[in-house]
Protein backbone atom coordinates (compact mmCIF):
# COMPACT_ATOMS: atom_id res chain seq x y z
CA UNK A 1 0.00 0.00 0.00
CA UNK A 2 1.09 3.59 -0.51
CA UNK A 3 3.33 5.39 1.96
CA UNK A 4 1.98 8.41 3.81
CA UNK A 5 4.01 11.60 3.45
CA UNK A 6 4.68 12.44 7.07
CA UNK A 7 6.87 15.43 6.24
CA UNK A 8 4.01 17.55 4.99
CA UNK A 9 1.75 19.27 7.49
CA UNK A 10 -1.68 19.93 6.04
CA UNK A 11 -4.68 21.84 7.39
CA UNK A 12 -7.76 19.81 8.23
CA UNK A 13 -9.56 18.63 5.07
CA UNK A 14 -12.07 21.20 3.85
CA UNK A 15 -15.45 20.84 2.20
CA UNK A 16 -16.38 21.76 -1.37
CA UNK A 17 -19.94 22.36 -2.59
CA UNK A 18 -20.42 19.44 -5.04
CA UNK A 19 -22.14 16.77 -2.92
CA UNK A 20 -23.27 13.17 -3.35
CA UNK A 21 -26.56 11.82 -2.00
CA UNK A 22 -25.15 8.54 -0.65
CA UNK A 23 -27.00 6.54 -3.30
CA UNK A 24 -25.24 4.71 -6.11
CA UNK A 25 -25.77 4.75 -9.87
CA UNK A 26 -24.11 2.69 -12.59
CA UNK A 27 -21.61 4.55 -14.74
CA UNK A 28 -21.82 4.16 -18.51
CA UNK A 29 -18.88 1.74 -18.24
CA UNK A 30 -20.74 -0.50 -15.80
CA UNK A 31 -18.91 0.69 -12.70
CA UNK A 32 -20.52 1.66 -9.42
CA UNK A 33 -20.99 5.40 -9.51
CA UNK A 34 -22.20 7.98 -7.02
CA UNK A 35 -25.44 9.90 -7.41
CA UNK A 36 -25.05 13.64 -6.83
CA UNK A 37 -27.68 15.98 -5.46
CA UNK A 38 -29.62 18.09 -7.95
CA UNK A 39 -27.55 21.25 -7.47
CA UNK A 40 -24.27 19.39 -7.97
CA UNK A 41 -25.56 17.51 -11.00
CA UNK A 42 -26.81 20.72 -12.63
CA UNK A 43 -23.58 22.61 -11.92
CA UNK A 44 -21.37 19.90 -13.44
CA UNK A 45 -23.67 19.47 -16.43
CA UNK A 46 -24.04 23.21 -17.03
CA UNK A 47 -20.32 23.98 -17.26
CA UNK A 48 -19.88 21.18 -19.81
CA UNK A 49 -23.12 21.69 -21.74
CA UNK A 50 -22.74 22.98 -25.28
CA UNK A 51 -26.48 22.91 -25.98
CA UNK A 52 -27.73 20.34 -28.54
CA UNK A 53 -24.29 18.68 -28.67
CA UNK A 54 -24.03 14.95 -28.13
CA UNK A 55 -21.34 13.26 -26.09
CA UNK A 56 -19.99 9.72 -26.24
CA UNK A 57 -22.72 8.32 -23.98
CA UNK A 58 -25.58 10.86 -24.31
CA UNK A 59 -27.41 12.33 -27.29
CA UNK A 60 -27.76 16.10 -27.49
CA UNK A 61 -31.51 15.79 -26.83
CA UNK A 62 -30.96 13.66 -23.73
CA UNK A 63 -28.45 16.13 -22.28
CA UNK A 64 -30.71 19.08 -23.06
CA UNK A 65 -33.69 17.34 -21.44
CA UNK A 66 -31.67 16.58 -18.31
CA UNK A 67 -30.43 20.17 -18.17
CA UNK A 68 -33.86 21.77 -18.54
CA UNK A 69 -35.46 19.32 -16.08
CA UNK A 70 -32.88 20.19 -13.43
CA UNK A 71 -33.20 23.94 -14.05
CA UNK A 72 -36.98 23.83 -13.82
CA UNK A 73 -36.88 21.81 -10.59
CA UNK A 74 -34.36 24.06 -8.87
CA UNK A 75 -35.89 27.32 -10.15
CA UNK A 76 -38.86 26.54 -7.92
CA UNK A 77 -37.09 24.76 -5.05
CA UNK A 78 -33.94 26.92 -4.81
CA UNK A 79 -34.37 30.09 -6.90
CA UNK A 80 -31.52 32.08 -5.31
CA UNK A 81 -28.98 29.37 -6.07
CA UNK A 82 -30.30 28.78 -9.59
CA UNK A 83 -30.32 32.46 -10.47
CA UNK A 84 -26.74 32.74 -9.23
CA UNK A 85 -25.67 29.77 -11.33
CA UNK A 86 -27.25 31.13 -14.52
CA UNK A 87 -25.71 34.59 -14.18
CA UNK A 88 -22.29 33.12 -13.43
CA UNK A 89 -22.64 30.60 -16.25
CA UNK A 90 -22.94 33.41 -18.79
CA UNK A 91 -20.73 36.04 -17.15
CA UNK A 92 -17.76 34.01 -15.92
CA UNK A 93 -18.00 30.50 -17.33
CA UNK A 94 -18.62 31.69 -20.90
CA UNK A 95 -21.49 29.27 -21.62
CA UNK A 96 -23.74 31.53 -23.69
CA UNK A 97 -26.42 29.23 -25.01
CA UNK A 98 -26.77 27.13 -21.86
CA UNK A 99 -27.30 30.30 -19.79
CA UNK A 100 -29.95 31.66 -22.17
CA UNK A 101 -31.83 28.36 -22.32
CA UNK A 102 -31.54 28.02 -18.55
CA UNK A 103 -32.95 31.51 -17.91
CA UNK A 104 -35.91 30.86 -20.20
CA UNK A 105 -36.66 27.58 -18.43
CA UNK A 106 -36.23 29.27 -15.03
CA UNK A 107 -38.97 31.75 -15.93
CA UNK A 108 -41.27 29.11 -17.44
CA UNK A 109 -41.04 26.85 -14.40
CA UNK A 110 -41.72 29.64 -11.95
CA UNK A 111 -44.65 31.00 -13.93
CA UNK A 112 -46.16 27.52 -14.17
CA UNK A 113 -45.71 27.00 -10.42
CA UNK A 114 -46.92 30.48 -9.47
CA UNK A 115 -43.65 31.02 -7.58
CA UNK A 116 -42.93 34.56 -6.41
CA UNK A 117 -40.16 34.19 -3.83
CA UNK A 118 -36.53 34.73 -4.83
CA UNK A 119 -34.85 36.69 -7.65
CA UNK A 120 -37.29 38.17 -10.14
CA UNK A 121 -37.79 36.49 -13.50
CA UNK A 122 -37.04 39.79 -15.20
CA UNK A 123 -33.68 40.14 -13.44
CA UNK A 124 -32.61 36.59 -14.30
CA UNK A 125 -33.39 37.10 -18.00
CA UNK A 126 -31.44 40.37 -18.06
CA UNK A 127 -28.46 38.80 -16.25
CA UNK A 128 -27.72 36.26 -19.01
CA UNK A 129 -27.90 38.68 -21.96
CA UNK A 130 -24.44 40.19 -22.37
CA UNK A 131 -24.10 40.55 -26.16
CA UNK A 132 -26.38 42.49 -28.46
CA UNK A 133 -27.51 39.45 -30.45
CA UNK A 134 -28.59 37.60 -27.30
CA UNK A 135 -31.97 39.33 -26.80
CA UNK A 136 -32.92 37.85 -30.16
CA UNK A 137 -31.58 34.44 -29.14
CA UNK A 138 -33.67 34.51 -25.96
CA UNK A 139 -36.82 35.36 -27.91
CA UNK A 140 -35.93 32.82 -30.58
CA UNK A 141 -35.66 30.05 -27.99
CA UNK A 142 -38.85 31.03 -26.20
CA UNK A 143 -40.99 31.27 -29.35
CA UNK A 144 -39.63 28.05 -30.84
CA UNK A 145 -40.39 26.07 -27.66
CA UNK A 146 -43.39 27.84 -26.11
CA UNK A 147 -45.00 29.77 -28.98
CA UNK A 148 -45.40 33.40 -29.96
CA UNK A 149 -46.95 34.54 -26.68
CA UNK A 150 -44.06 35.95 -24.66
CA UNK A 151 -44.76 36.62 -20.95
CA UNK A 152 -44.10 40.03 -19.41
CA UNK A 153 -41.05 39.00 -17.32
CA UNK A 154 -39.25 37.81 -20.46
CA UNK A 155 -40.21 40.95 -22.38
CA UNK A 156 -39.08 43.23 -19.56
CA UNK A 157 -35.82 41.39 -19.00
CA UNK A 158 -35.08 41.56 -22.73
CA UNK A 159 -36.02 45.27 -22.78
CA UNK A 160 -33.57 45.95 -19.96
CA UNK A 161 -30.83 44.20 -21.92
CA UNK A 162 -31.69 46.06 -25.13
CA UNK A 163 -31.25 49.44 -23.42
CA UNK A 164 -27.92 48.26 -22.04
CA UNK A 165 -26.54 46.64 -25.21
CA UNK A 166 -27.83 48.37 -28.34
CA UNK A 167 -25.29 50.73 -29.95
CA UNK A 168 -24.54 51.80 -33.50
CA UNK A 169 -21.76 49.24 -33.86
CA UNK A 170 -23.83 46.40 -32.42
CA UNK A 171 -26.62 47.30 -34.85
CA UNK A 172 -24.25 47.02 -37.80
CA UNK A 173 -22.74 43.77 -36.54
CA UNK A 174 -25.82 41.85 -35.41
CA UNK A 175 -28.88 43.35 -37.15
CA UNK A 176 -28.59 41.27 -40.29
CA UNK A 177 -30.98 39.40 -42.55
CA UNK A 178 -29.70 36.04 -41.26
CA UNK A 179 -31.12 36.66 -37.78
CA UNK A 180 -34.51 35.24 -36.83
CA UNK A 181 -35.23 38.35 -34.79
CA UNK A 182 -34.02 41.67 -36.19
CA UNK A 183 -33.44 44.60 -33.82
CA UNK A 184 -36.66 46.19 -35.09
CA UNK A 185 -38.64 43.02 -34.37
CA UNK A 186 -37.34 42.95 -30.81
CA UNK A 187 -38.12 46.63 -30.23
CA UNK A 188 -41.66 46.12 -31.53
CA UNK A 189 -42.19 43.12 -29.29
CA UNK A 190 -40.71 44.29 -25.97
CA UNK A 191 -41.24 48.08 -26.28
CA UNK A 192 -37.82 48.90 -24.84
CA UNK A 193 -37.35 52.42 -23.48
CA UNK A 194 -34.10 54.20 -24.38
CA UNK A 195 -31.66 54.58 -21.52
CA UNK A 196 -31.98 58.17 -20.16
CA UNK A 197 -28.18 58.27 -19.81
CA UNK A 198 -27.82 57.66 -23.57
CA UNK A 199 -29.47 60.60 -25.35
CA UNK A 200 -28.56 59.15 -28.75
CA UNK A 201 -30.36 55.84 -28.18
CA UNK A 202 -33.88 56.99 -29.09
CA UNK A 203 -32.76 57.92 -32.60
CA UNK A 204 -30.89 54.61 -32.85
CA UNK A 205 -34.02 52.66 -31.92
CA UNK A 206 -36.04 54.53 -34.55
CA UNK A 207 -33.40 53.80 -37.19
CA UNK A 208 -33.47 50.09 -36.26
CA UNK A 209 -37.26 50.09 -36.75
CA UNK A 210 -36.94 51.92 -40.08
CA UNK A 211 -34.23 49.49 -41.29
CA UNK A 212 -36.60 46.63 -40.58
CA UNK A 213 -39.81 48.02 -41.99
CA UNK A 214 -38.70 50.63 -44.55
CA UNK A 215 -35.17 49.63 -45.54
CA UNK A 216 -35.11 51.61 -48.79
CA UNK A 217 -35.95 54.92 -47.15
CA UNK A 218 -34.34 54.48 -43.71
CA UNK A 219 -31.92 57.29 -42.90
CA UNK A 220 -29.27 56.98 -40.17
CA UNK A 221 -29.28 59.64 -37.44
CA UNK A 222 -27.23 62.56 -38.73
CA UNK A 223 -25.44 62.92 -35.39
CA UNK A 224 -24.19 59.33 -35.38
CA UNK A 225 -20.75 59.30 -37.04
CA UNK A 226 -20.53 55.51 -37.23
CA UNK A 227 -23.85 55.04 -38.99
CA UNK A 228 -23.35 57.96 -41.38
CA UNK A 229 -19.84 56.74 -42.24
CA UNK A 230 -21.27 53.29 -42.89
CA UNK A 231 -23.98 54.71 -45.13
CA UNK A 232 -21.34 56.62 -47.12
CA UNK A 233 -19.39 53.40 -47.73
CA UNK A 234 -22.52 51.51 -48.75
CA UNK A 235 -23.40 54.20 -51.28
CA UNK A 236 -20.05 53.95 -53.07
CA UNK A 237 -20.27 52.28 -56.50
CA UNK A 238 -18.96 48.72 -56.36
CA UNK A 239 -16.19 49.54 -58.84
CA UNK A 240 -14.78 52.18 -56.44
CA UNK A 241 -14.87 50.16 -53.23
CA UNK A 242 -11.63 48.21 -53.49
CA UNK A 243 -9.73 51.48 -53.87
CA UNK A 244 -10.80 52.38 -50.32
CA UNK A 245 -8.72 49.48 -48.98
CA UNK A 246 -5.55 50.70 -50.64
CA UNK A 247 -5.97 54.42 -49.98
CA UNK A 248 -4.16 56.09 -47.05
CA UNK A 249 -6.37 55.77 -43.99
CA UNK A 250 -8.42 52.99 -45.56
CA UNK A 251 -8.28 50.79 -42.47
CA UNK A 252 -9.33 53.70 -40.25
CA UNK A 253 -12.23 54.48 -42.57
CA UNK A 254 -13.50 50.90 -42.34
CA UNK A 255 -13.18 50.96 -38.55
CA UNK A 256 -15.00 54.30 -38.25
CA UNK A 257 -17.86 52.86 -40.29
CA UNK A 258 -18.15 49.77 -38.09
CA UNK A 259 -17.33 47.48 -41.03
CA UNK A 260 -16.86 43.94 -39.74
CA UNK A 261 -14.78 41.30 -41.45
CA UNK A 262 -17.97 39.26 -41.98
CA UNK A 263 -19.57 42.15 -43.90
CA UNK A 264 -16.51 43.22 -45.86
CA UNK A 265 -16.62 40.49 -48.51
CA UNK A 266 -20.25 41.28 -49.28
CA UNK A 267 -19.51 44.98 -49.51
CA UNK A 268 -16.58 44.40 -51.87
CA UNK A 269 -18.55 41.83 -53.88
CA UNK A 270 -15.24 40.15 -54.46
CA UNK A 271 -12.64 37.95 -52.78
CA UNK A 272 -11.10 38.58 -49.37
CA UNK A 273 -7.55 38.95 -50.64
CA UNK A 274 -4.51 40.16 -48.69
CA UNK A 275 -5.43 43.84 -49.15
CA UNK A 276 -8.94 43.24 -47.76
CA UNK A 277 -7.71 41.36 -44.71
CA UNK A 278 -4.91 43.84 -44.02
CA UNK A 279 -7.44 46.69 -44.06
CA UNK A 280 -9.89 45.08 -41.65
CA UNK A 281 -7.45 43.28 -39.31
CA UNK A 282 -6.82 46.43 -37.17
CA UNK A 283 -10.51 46.56 -36.19
CA UNK A 284 -10.93 42.81 -35.52
CA UNK A 285 -11.11 41.45 -31.99
CA UNK A 286 -8.53 38.95 -30.67
CA UNK A 287 -10.75 35.87 -31.02
CA UNK A 288 -11.85 36.87 -34.52
CA UNK A 289 -8.14 37.01 -35.36
CA UNK A 290 -7.57 33.55 -33.86
CA UNK A 291 -10.44 32.06 -35.87
CA UNK A 292 -9.12 33.50 -39.15
CA UNK A 293 -5.42 32.61 -39.06
CA UNK A 294 -5.85 30.05 -41.83
CA UNK A 295 -7.65 32.65 -43.97
CA UNK A 296 -4.81 35.13 -43.46
CA UNK A 297 -2.29 32.58 -44.70
CA UNK A 298 -4.39 31.57 -47.67
CA UNK A 299 -4.79 35.21 -48.69
CA UNK A 300 -1.05 35.91 -48.29
CA UNK A 301 -1.19 38.55 -45.56
CA UNK A 302 2.23 40.23 -45.33
CA UNK A 303 4.71 39.50 -42.54
CA UNK A 304 4.39 42.98 -41.01
CA UNK A 305 0.64 42.62 -40.49
CA UNK A 306 1.06 39.01 -39.39
CA UNK A 307 3.46 40.22 -36.69
CA UNK A 308 0.79 42.65 -35.46
CA UNK A 309 -1.74 39.80 -35.35
CA UNK A 310 0.71 37.61 -33.44
CA UNK A 311 1.30 40.35 -30.85
CA UNK A 312 -2.40 40.92 -30.32
CA UNK A 313 -3.49 37.30 -29.96
CA UNK A 314 -0.70 36.59 -27.46
CA UNK A 315 -1.20 39.72 -25.36
CA UNK A 316 -1.93 38.64 -21.76
CA UNK A 317 -4.59 41.30 -21.18
CA UNK A 318 -6.37 40.45 -24.44
CA UNK A 319 -6.39 36.76 -23.54
CA UNK A 320 -7.75 37.50 -20.06
CA UNK A 321 -10.49 39.82 -21.32
CA UNK A 322 -11.60 37.37 -24.02
CA UNK A 323 -12.43 34.74 -21.35
CA UNK A 324 -11.92 32.01 -23.92
CA UNK A 325 -11.47 28.39 -22.94
CA UNK A 326 -7.90 27.11 -23.26
CA UNK A 327 -8.99 24.58 -25.85
CA UNK A 328 -9.91 27.40 -28.28
CA UNK A 329 -6.21 28.19 -28.63
CA UNK A 330 -5.34 24.52 -28.92
CA UNK A 331 -7.85 24.13 -31.76
CA UNK A 332 -6.36 27.13 -33.55
CA UNK A 333 -2.85 25.74 -33.05
CA UNK A 334 -3.87 22.40 -34.54
CA UNK A 335 -5.50 23.94 -37.61
CA UNK A 336 -3.36 26.98 -38.42
CA UNK A 337 -1.17 25.96 -41.39
CA UNK A 338 1.71 28.39 -40.87
CA UNK A 339 4.48 28.05 -38.30
CA UNK A 340 4.38 31.81 -37.75
CA UNK A 341 1.32 31.33 -35.54
CA UNK A 342 2.69 28.50 -33.42
CA UNK A 343 4.59 30.50 -30.81
CA UNK A 344 1.96 33.25 -30.27
CA UNK A 345 -0.78 30.61 -29.91
CA UNK A 346 1.37 28.71 -27.46
CA UNK A 347 1.82 31.93 -25.47
CA UNK A 348 -1.92 32.62 -25.57
CA UNK A 349 -2.67 29.12 -24.35
CA UNK A 350 -0.22 29.61 -21.50
CA UNK A 351 -1.90 32.90 -20.53
CA UNK A 352 -5.34 31.24 -20.60
CA UNK A 353 -4.02 28.68 -18.10
CA UNK A 354 -2.28 31.31 -16.00
CA UNK A 355 -4.65 30.89 -13.06
CA UNK A 356 -4.19 27.14 -12.81
CA UNK A 357 -3.20 26.65 -9.16
CA UNK A 358 0.51 26.29 -8.35
CA UNK A 359 0.41 23.40 -5.89
CA UNK A 360 3.09 22.83 -3.24
CA UNK A 361 4.46 19.45 -2.15
CA UNK A 362 3.93 16.34 -4.28
CA UNK A 363 0.98 16.00 -6.65
CA UNK A 364 -0.29 13.04 -8.67
CA UNK A 365 -2.10 14.17 -11.85
CA UNK A 366 -4.11 11.50 -13.67
CA UNK A 367 -5.47 12.27 -17.16
CA UNK A 368 -8.27 10.12 -18.60
CA UNK A 369 -7.46 9.04 -22.17
CA UNK A 370 -10.19 6.41 -22.50
CA UNK A 371 -12.34 6.02 -25.60
CA UNK A 372 -15.27 8.09 -24.31
CA UNK A 373 -12.99 11.10 -23.85
CA UNK A 374 -12.39 11.30 -27.60
CA UNK A 375 -15.87 12.62 -28.39
CA UNK A 376 -15.79 16.18 -29.70
CA UNK A 377 -16.55 19.05 -27.37
CA UNK A 378 -19.16 20.27 -29.85
CA UNK A 379 -20.28 19.74 -33.43
CA UNK A 380 -18.57 23.02 -34.30
CA UNK A 381 -15.17 21.93 -33.03
CA UNK A 382 -12.74 19.18 -33.92
CA UNK A 383 -11.24 19.33 -30.43
CA UNK A 384 -12.03 16.47 -28.06
CA UNK A 385 -12.23 16.10 -24.29
CA UNK A 386 -9.14 13.88 -24.22
CA UNK A 387 -6.91 16.70 -25.49
CA UNK A 388 -8.63 19.32 -23.33
CA UNK A 389 -7.95 17.07 -20.31
CA UNK A 390 -4.34 16.53 -21.33
CA UNK A 391 -3.69 20.25 -21.75
CA UNK A 392 -5.15 21.04 -18.34
CA UNK A 393 -3.48 18.13 -16.57
CA UNK A 394 -0.11 19.02 -18.08
CA UNK A 395 -0.49 22.67 -17.04
CA UNK A 396 -1.26 21.62 -13.45
CA UNK A 397 1.72 19.26 -13.38
CA UNK A 398 4.13 21.82 -14.81
CA UNK A 399 3.05 24.55 -12.38
CA UNK A 400 3.22 22.25 -9.35
CA UNK A 401 6.31 22.07 -7.18
CA UNK A 402 6.72 18.31 -7.76
CA UNK A 403 4.21 16.38 -9.86
CA UNK A 404 3.84 12.97 -11.47
CA UNK A 405 1.81 13.19 -14.69
CA UNK A 406 0.05 9.95 -15.71
CA UNK A 407 -2.27 9.02 -18.58
CA UNK A 408 -4.68 6.16 -18.14
CA UNK A 409 -7.41 4.11 -19.81
CA UNK A 410 -7.34 0.32 -19.88
CA UNK A 411 -3.63 0.70 -19.15
CA UNK A 412 -1.67 3.55 -17.57
CA UNK A 413 1.76 5.11 -17.91
CA UNK A 414 3.74 8.16 -16.79
CA UNK A 415 3.95 11.04 -19.26
CA UNK A 416 7.44 12.61 -19.22
CA UNK A 417 7.87 16.36 -19.25
CA UNK A 418 10.61 18.85 -18.48
CA UNK A 419 10.50 22.12 -16.55
CA UNK A 420 9.82 25.01 -18.89
CA UNK A 421 8.84 22.72 -21.77
CA UNK A 422 5.98 23.62 -24.10
CA UNK A 423 2.60 22.32 -22.93
CA UNK A 424 1.74 21.64 -26.57
CA UNK A 425 4.89 19.55 -27.04
CA UNK A 426 3.95 17.40 -24.04
CA UNK A 427 0.46 16.89 -25.51
CA UNK A 428 2.01 14.89 -28.35
CA UNK A 429 3.14 12.21 -25.86
CA UNK A 430 -0.37 11.25 -24.80
CA UNK A 431 -2.15 8.31 -26.41
CA UNK A 432 -5.59 6.69 -26.80
CA UNK A 433 -5.83 4.06 -24.07
CA UNK A 434 -9.22 2.35 -24.45
CA UNK A 435 -11.25 1.61 -21.28
CA UNK A 436 -11.42 3.52 -17.99
CA UNK A 437 -9.56 1.75 -15.19
CA UNK A 438 -9.30 4.76 -12.90
CA UNK A 439 -8.89 2.61 -9.79
CA UNK A 440 -6.00 0.67 -11.33
CA UNK A 441 -4.24 3.91 -12.29
CA UNK A 442 -4.57 5.36 -8.79
CA UNK A 443 -3.38 2.15 -7.13
CA UNK A 444 -0.38 1.86 -9.44
CA UNK A 445 0.83 5.45 -9.19
CA UNK A 446 -0.15 6.83 -5.78
CA UNK A 447 3.01 6.87 -3.69
CA UNK A 448 2.47 9.11 -0.68
CA UNK A 449 1.58 12.21 -2.69
CA UNK A 450 0.12 15.22 -0.90
CA UNK A 451 -2.89 15.30 -3.24
CA UNK A 452 -4.38 13.55 -6.27
CA UNK A 453 -6.01 15.36 -9.20
CA UNK A 454 -8.02 13.35 -11.76
CA UNK A 455 -9.17 14.92 -15.06
CA UNK A 456 -11.90 12.69 -16.49
CA UNK A 457 -15.50 12.17 -17.61
CA UNK A 458 -15.90 9.94 -14.51
CA UNK A 459 -17.28 6.94 -16.41
CA UNK A 460 -15.04 4.40 -14.69
CA UNK A 461 -15.35 0.66 -15.12
CA UNK A 462 -16.13 -1.75 -12.29
CA UNK A 463 -13.41 -2.53 -9.75
CA UNK A 464 -13.38 -4.99 -6.84
CA UNK A 465 -11.24 -2.48 -4.93
CA UNK A 466 -13.97 0.17 -4.60
CA UNK A 467 -14.03 3.67 -6.04
CA UNK A 468 -10.93 5.64 -7.10
CA UNK A 469 -10.85 7.90 -4.05
CA UNK A 470 -10.88 4.93 -1.66
CA UNK A 471 -7.38 4.04 -2.88
CA UNK A 472 -6.02 7.20 -1.25
CA UNK A 473 -5.75 7.82 2.52
CA UNK A 474 -8.72 9.79 3.84
CA UNK A 475 -6.62 12.75 4.94
CA UNK A 476 -5.18 13.23 1.42
CA UNK A 477 -7.38 15.44 -0.79
CA UNK A 478 -8.59 14.09 -4.12
CA UNK A 479 -9.77 16.57 -6.75
CA UNK A 480 -11.88 15.22 -9.60
CA UNK A 481 -12.17 17.52 -12.62
CA UNK A 482 -15.27 16.49 -14.60
CA UNK A 483 -15.20 17.48 -18.29
CA UNK A 484 -18.47 15.88 -19.43
CA UNK A 485 -21.18 16.34 -16.79
CA UNK A 486 -22.71 12.86 -16.85
CA UNK A 487 -25.17 12.01 -14.11
CA UNK A 488 -23.07 9.41 -12.25
CA UNK A 489 -19.79 10.39 -10.61
CA UNK A 490 -16.97 7.90 -10.19
CA UNK A 491 -16.89 8.45 -6.40
CA UNK A 492 -18.79 10.25 -3.64
CA UNK A 493 -17.95 13.95 -3.27
CA UNK A 494 -18.61 16.61 -0.67
CA UNK A 495 -16.98 14.79 2.25
CA UNK A 496 -13.83 16.41 3.68
CA UNK A 497 -10.99 16.00 1.21
CA UNK A 498 -13.14 14.64 -1.64
CA UNK A 499 -13.88 17.31 -4.20
CA UNK A 500 -15.43 17.49 -7.69
CA UNK A 501 -15.27 20.42 -10.10
CA UNK A 502 -16.53 21.22 -13.56
CA UNK A 503 -15.30 23.62 -16.22
CA UNK A 504 -11.84 25.04 -16.85
CA UNK A 505 -12.61 28.43 -15.34
CA UNK A 506 -10.70 30.79 -13.07
CA UNK A 507 -13.44 30.42 -10.45
CA UNK A 508 -12.93 26.66 -10.29
CA UNK A 509 -9.16 27.14 -10.04
CA UNK A 510 -9.67 29.52 -7.12
CA UNK A 511 -11.74 26.89 -5.32
CA UNK A 512 -8.72 24.57 -5.27
CA UNK A 513 -6.58 27.30 -3.73
CA UNK A 514 -9.18 27.83 -0.97
CA UNK A 515 -9.39 24.12 -0.23
CA UNK A 516 -5.62 23.81 -0.13
CA UNK A 517 -5.58 26.45 2.61
CA UNK A 518 -8.09 24.43 4.62
CA UNK A 519 -10.98 26.77 3.86
CA UNK A 520 -14.37 25.52 2.75
CA UNK A 521 -15.17 26.53 -0.83
CA UNK A 522 -18.59 27.87 -1.79
CA UNK A 523 -20.10 27.80 -5.26
CA UNK A 524 -18.03 29.96 -7.64
CA UNK A 525 -20.59 32.79 -7.72
CA UNK A 526 -21.04 32.99 -3.94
Amino acid sequence: MARFNARTTRPAPAHSPVRSTGRTLPTHQGGTGAERDARSELYLLAVANFVSQQTFYESGDDRDDRFTTLVRKLAVEDPEWTAGLLGWLRRDAGMRTAAIVGAAEYVKARLDAGATEGPSNRRVVDSVLLRADEPGEMLGYWTSVYGRTVPKPVKRGVADAVARLYTAKSLLKYDTATKGFRFGDILNLVHATPDPAKPWQGALFQYALDRRHNPHTAEPPAADRTLTAHRALMELPVAERRAVLEAPGGAARLAEAGMTWEALAGWLQGPMDAAAWEAVIPSMGPMALVRNLRNFDQAGVCDEVAAQVAARISDPEAVASSRQFPFRYLAAYQHAPSLRWSYPLEQALGHSLGNVPALPGRTLVLVDRSGSMWSRLSDRSELNRADAAAIFGTAVAMRAADADLVEYGTTHAPVPYAEGESVLKVLGRFGNLGGTDTVGAVRAHYRGHDRVLIVTDEQAQFSHYGDPTEQVPAHIPVYTWNLAGYRAGHAPSGAPGRHAFGGLTDAAFRMVSLLERGRNADWPWE
